[in-house]
């Protein structure tokens, strides 16, 4: 891909991002930080392009016309898909953005089609309602200390051998079992879990759904269409960090009695991401193990499991 290309799927991505109108303040301004993160490796002013796709909205035709390959075709739609279903399977107005996407790509159904549905079983296992274990009094888990130590530390494994495999379709993964654990953490304290309560959480953590998935795809087609071992490796450190953090300030709450104000939540996560990043090199190989034993067409699946 070249750099037209790039700045082309780019455009599309931030596009999807405000299909939904992007209502939600938190959200816009995850998106917002991404681009400026992302500016200096983009190769291009990708904070202005934030800035246009915003305000003047692009033709999503001729954004398209510049992606020449089946392959950036492809990759546009599936990192558009991929943020539409960031925070739960894409409603009306990003399936009809998601329409119109596929037609001036000019892709067919059938990979269209597939990759949509496989995209939403992705999105909705992280609310199945049968988790496994259920509490039953409020702020007293009905797991061990234990069980969930290491129910919090298989999640930031998985979700960092999701970050090395190539496959688009494993980073879209990585927000639904993040959703999981925190939707999970909450039942077992007794609480009743939903969509809104797992998103929320994140949200006020300052973790952006749709942010964090295009900050997770951006880094990777910068870093070479999916390619670059080191820089992904240096992403997947970041990823079990945040799963494992996420984990950790979700247990502290719920356990707490959801008494924690968000001040002390924000805080509390950052520092609990800090010492996360040192954590990781120390999993390295159970990773690297985890990524061999993925099958990308079972992730729901896989999900579930957390």
């Amino acid at each position: 891909m070249n750099e037209q290309e790039t700045k082309s799927v780019l455009t599309i991505a931030l596009m999807a991002a405000f299909a939904d109108g992007l209502k939600d303040e938190r959200e816009r301004a995850a998106v917002k930080r991404v681009a400026d993160a992302l500016g200096p490796e983009a190769g291009f002013d990708l904070p202005g392009l934030y800035r246009d796709v915003l305000l003047s909205k692009p033709d999503l035709a001729q954004v398209a016309s510049a992606m020449q390959s089946q392959e950036s075709r492809q990759l546009a739609y599936e990192m558009a898909v991929g943020v539409c279903d960031a925070d739960g399977a894409h409603g009306p107005a990003e399936a009809e953005f998601l329409a119109k996407l596929a037609g001036v790509l000019n892709l067919p159904a059938t990979i269209t089609g597939n990759l949509n549905a496989s995209a939403d079983r992705v999105a909705d296992a992280a609310f199945e309602p049968a988790a496994p274990v259920t509490g039953t009094v409020l702020g007293k888990a009905n797991v061990s200390a234990a069980e969930m130590d290491q129910m919090i530390l298989n999640a930031s494994i998985t979700n960092a051998a999701l970050e090395l495999l190539p496959e688009s379709i494993a980073s879209m993964a990585i927000i639904p079992l993040q959703l999981r654990l925190v939707y999970r953490i909450g039942k077992v304290h007794g609480y009743e879990m939903d969509r809104t309560h797992a998103r929320d959480f994140l949200a006020t953590l300052g973790v952006g759904l749709t942010g964090q998935y295009l900050e997770q795809f951006g880094r990777r087609l910068l870093g070479g269409l999916l390619g670059g071992i080191g820089r992904q490796a240096v992403s997947s450190g970041l990823t079990f960090a945040t799963t494992y953090a996420l984990g950790r300030v979700a247990q502290r709450y719920y356990a707490g009695g959801r008494t924690l104000d968000t001040a002390t939540l924000k805080q509390t996560f950052a520092s609990l991401l800090e010492e996360a990043r040192g954590l990781a090199p120390r999993y390295q190989g159970e990773i690297e193990r985890k990524t061999g034993s993925i099958d990308t067409r079972s992730l729901a699946s896989l999900i579930k499991q957390v």
